[in-house]
């Protein structure tokens, strides 16, 4: 029987804010002294008030000291000195359940909710296309092939494809960030009215609207905030072990599955990689591979990218082990490249920006497009 240490899990450190270097909607990113010298913290507003220099916070540094990506922050935990009010009207989802800064949020499914009526027998989300990815990097890029699809290259300032355009909701379950607010993406992508709202699903929050369940999302998706089309993809910070199940991107598979139980039109993203060092995520990734070909059991249509030369060749050979459950889909890439340099958010996956790792972003785009083509 393995025994679990109940102690040291987590790196606990009292600190100073010193700096306010930057915020969006739901987050603020914080230079604050600790005992070792002087780090970076992100802070949740809505969960912990709002610090401000010369304030005390406890904090919360295990994944500043694990070093990791994209969540290598320290996390401040609570403002001790100048705590926030009381949460004031309607909710009683508790999400982050039995943990310190377990929230409570109004649901959309709840029976106080003004959309409750909605939802209460709501069965459909009347052939939707929902777009499936694994990793959140695909979600701008995944825009940007829908979007170029439905309108004129031609535009300037920040919005390159003035609108009226698809209304795109992502629907965010909680495979990776919990806090909807980490995602700098998705927050510019709702200022710019790229996206039509951020749902957080299951023990996600911090969305537009919140649901209990994917499936309550899904349908959220539909018919509180109109959309036309659905992504569903982790938040940022997915979490990957090296073997065939351990990773939090099965969720894709499960996406599929419920976006196929009610009557949506599931559209498969693959992740593919030509820059990613480890070899079981070149080409088609073997995340793809389990999460379409084992964990899904309903027929989607996997978007296969056509990309250039031997390696173009070598994803289509490996999407080909999935068209036994699946329709497999060609997609052109032309013009998807210049599409993607106008993406008005940074394109980054596993630190690879946009031509570090083109195929993944083409990959992602082209189901965009493969998804615009089912809305003629």
């Amino acid at each position: 029987m393995l025994n679990a240490t109940l102690c040291d899990v987590i790196r606990w450190r009292k600190g100073e804010v010193l700096r306010v270097r930057r915020e969006w909607p739901g987050a603020m990113e914080l230079d604050v002294t600790v005992p070792e010298g002087e780090c970076r913290a992100l802070a949740y507003p809505p969960l912990v008030g709002r610090p401000e220099p010369g304030d005390t916070v406890l904090l919360n540094t295990t994944a500043l000291a694990m070093g990791l990506g994209t969540g290598g922050y320290a996390m401040v935990v609570a403002v001790p000195d100048r705590l926030p009010q009381d949460p004031s009207g309607p909710g009683h989802l508790v999400k982050a359940r039995y943990t310190p800064l377990q929230a409570t949020v109004l649901g959309a499914d709840e029976q106080d909710s003004p959309h409750h009526s909605v939802l209460r027998d709501a069965d459909s989300i009347d052939g939707m296309p929902v777009i499936v990815a694994d990793l959140h990097s695909a979600l701008p890029a995944v825009l940007c092939g829908l979007f170029d699809a439905t309108h004129s290259a031609a535009g300037d300032g920040d919005l390159p494809w003035p609108g009226p355009h698809p209304r795109v909701a992502y629907v965010m379950p909680d495979g990776g960030a919990l806090p909807a607010w980490f995602s700098m993406s998705a927050a510019r992508l709702r200022e710019l009215d790229w996206l039509c709202g951020v749902v957080t699903t299951g023990q996600a929050f911090g969305g537009d609207v919140e649901a209990v369940t994917l499936h309550t999302g899904l349908l959220a998706a539909r018919h509180v905030l109109g959309a036309d089309v659905a992504v569903v993809a982790q938040g940022p910070g997915n979490l990957g072990t090296g073997t065939r199940w351990g990773f939090s991107g099965v969720s894709a598979g499960e996406a599929v599955n419920a976006a196929a139980a009610l009557g949506g039109r599931p559209v498969a993203a693959l992740r593919v990689s030509e820059g990613d060092l480890r070899e079981r995520h070149q080409g088609v990734s073997h995340h793809s591979l389990t999460a379409y070909g084992r964990v899904a059991l309903t027929r989607a249509q996997v978007v296969v990218p056509e990309l250039p030369g031997e390696f173009g060749r070598r994803v289509t050979e490996q999407a080909e082990a999935l068209a036994v459950r699946h329709e497999l889909v060609r997609v052109p890439v032309d013009g998807l490249y210049e599409a993607l340099r106008r993406s008005p958010v940074r394109l980054s996956t596993m630190g690879r920006g946009l031509d570090e790792d083109l195929a993944g972003f083409l990959a992602s785009a082209a189901a965009g497009r493969h998804a615009a083509s089912l809305l003629a």
